[in-house]
């Protein structure tokens, strides 16, 4: 057995599972501090089916905390971005584009140093080791606790990022060191973002880590912990503590992951409504399509895995208003406040949820309280809702082929059975937790995503070197070797650069090994 939990907005959704069987199932409302939510959530599965915590193999957990934090600009670590490509760059500077109140956060300091490389592995200039002693006195001055260290196109060639690393410890010792290409794409000012986002969370990170392996602990379940990635596969502790950035987009991903699981389809569009937004994805392969383009966080572009997910401020925590044109449901919602301001709850603010009841869509709360509702405002906001959808889902396409829609999520109530330019609409059995199914049956990835030189007689060989990478580190991470397999190729010749230069991408998943994965050291 192991245990799934999505934390999300306004819920955190957990769920046992035994193989392919759901056992159990539990929807308890977000708490602030987000792990007190996840504690509730357990005891919830121990209640409605009570087992051994003995027996639990493995915990899964999509969680919200640190695309928050970022958010809301809290619990960020002091961090410095340390570039290497003068004398090129020198033109944008890092934080060039962050916003004001965020760059304040984490103090805004950087650092232009000589190196970096071209395309094909060629030297910008030699590293200059007394430079960056000079940049290590001056953090340690500054009391900087994180550092992100970015380099021209160190996708082609890391080695300068972790010579810098090495001496910059070497004069700050308890320097956490994030590195860009092992964080971002091509892209030097967005991969540079997604490193400086990634080392502000490194602290954060470790009270997380230390925080969910307590929690679970108290409650006797020493099984391995793993994070939900945004990609859709998992990650352990230790990786989380280093790369705290890739659970940015895991709570869609484990919906789209768990739509495809309840649903057998791999191929199809998946939405979710949750009580906060509604996402909605597409599947290739059973997992997400990722996104092609810069992705913003906060105000921040960056380029690092994400999913291709279009959201939309509409979930039943949504505020209804009455406009002189028609409606408004949402953005703004009630969140994890749905308990005490919906009106079916005794609250004084009208919600999609107190809609959905009205209608007869959904039994929670207190009927009586909104059966004096204008049918038509009821009528009108149901329609609003069905539009809104039917818009996200046409804005997904790629082509006019008929879609399969895949509906989960808690507030999928209030999605009508016809949504127009939808041929098959499909809710599952379990599909209010689907995004807890989908963190317990995540898989484990490895990816290759750099350029290579090709030499037009040797193209096979190079692709195959980039697929069987992508598999060993797939089993580095965890999977079970003879489960693994290839989801995805891609090859981009890159035109505006010299010689036979390509981005080649490769993406590896496997089943996780759960019989022989380390348990957790009792406290």
């Amino acid at each position: 057995m192991h245990i799934g939990i999505d934390v999300g907005g306004t819920n955190t959704d957990a769920v046992l599972v035994e193989g392919r069987r759901v056992l159990a199932e539990c929807k308890t409302t977000t708490t602030v501090d987000v792990t007190t939510g996840i504690v509730k959530a357990v005891e919830g599965l121990q209640a409605a089916q009570a087992f051994e915590p003995s027996a639990i193999k493995a915990v899964m957990i999509g969680t919200t905390h640190f695309v928050n934090a970022i958010v809301e600009g809290r619990g960020l670590a002091q961090t410095a971005a340390v570039r290497l490509g003068l004398p090129a760059t020198k033109a944008l500077p890092p934080f060039v584009d962050w916003p004001q109140r965020l760059r304040q956060v984490i103090g805004g300091h950087s650092y232009l140093c000589h190196g970096g490389h071209e395309y094909d592995g060629r030297i910008i200039s030699p590293l200059n080791e007394d430079e960056l002693r000079g940049v290590a006195t001056d953090i340690a001055a500054k009391g900087v606790r994180s550092v992100a260290i970015s380099s021209v196109f160190s996708l082609v060639n890391g080695d300068f990022e972790r010579q810098a690393a090495e001496i910059l410890t070497a004069e700050v010792p308890d320097l956490l060191v994030s590195f860009s290409h092992e964080i971002g794409r091509l892209g030097l000012l967005e991969r540079e973002n997604a490193t400086i986002i990634n080392a502000a969370l490194r602290e954060l990170a470790e009270q997380i880590a230390d925080g969910l392996t307590e929690s679970l602990t108290a409650q006797g379940i020493h099984a391995p912990l793993y994070l939900s990635q945004n990609d859709g596969t998992l990650m352990d502790l230790e990786y989380a503590r280093c790369y705290p950035v890739a659970t940015f987009s895991s709570g869609p991903t484990n919906s789209m992951r768990g739509g495809a699981f309840l649903s057998g389809l791999d191929e199809c569009a998946v939405i979710d409504v949750g009580g906060t937004t509604t996402d909605v994805g597409m599947l290739h392969n059973g997992f997400p399509r990722e996104a092609s383009s810069e992705v913003m966080i906060s105000g921040v572009r960056t380029n690092f895995r994400m999913p291709d997910v279009l959201s939309v401020g509409l979930g039943g925590g949504s505020v209804v208003r009455e406009q002189p044109g028609g409606v408004e449901v949402g953005p703004d919602s009630v969140g994890y406040r749905l308990c005490q301001q919906a009106l079916v709850f005794g609250g004084d603010t009208l919600t999609a949820t107190d809609i959905a009841v009205a209608a007869g869509l959904a039994d929670i709360g207190d009927r009586a309280l909104v059966k004096n509702l204008d049918r038509r405002l009821v009528g009108s906001v149901l329609d609003h809702i069905c539009d809104q959808i039917a818009t996200q889902v046409d804005r997904m396409r790629t082509s006019p082929a008929p879609l399969s829609v895949v509906l989960v999520g808690g507030g999928s109530v209030l999605v009508p059975d016809k949504v127009e330019g939808v041929s098959d609409l499909i809710r599952p059995p379990h599909h209010a937790f689907a995004n807890a199914i989908g963190a317990a049956i995540a898989q484990v990835g490895g990816e290759v995503d750099r350029v290579f030189t090709i030499d037009p007689n040797r193209r096979d060989e190079v692709l195959d070197s980039a697929r069987q990478e992508a598999v060993d580190k797939a089993v580095a991470a965890g999977a079970r070797a003879d489960s693994v397999r290839i989801v995805e190729v891609e090859e981009i010749p890159l035109a505006y650069l010299p010689g036979n230069a390509s981005r080649v991408r490769a993406r590896a998943v496997g089943d996780l090994v759960l019989e022989d994965a380390p348990r957790r050291a009792r406290a």
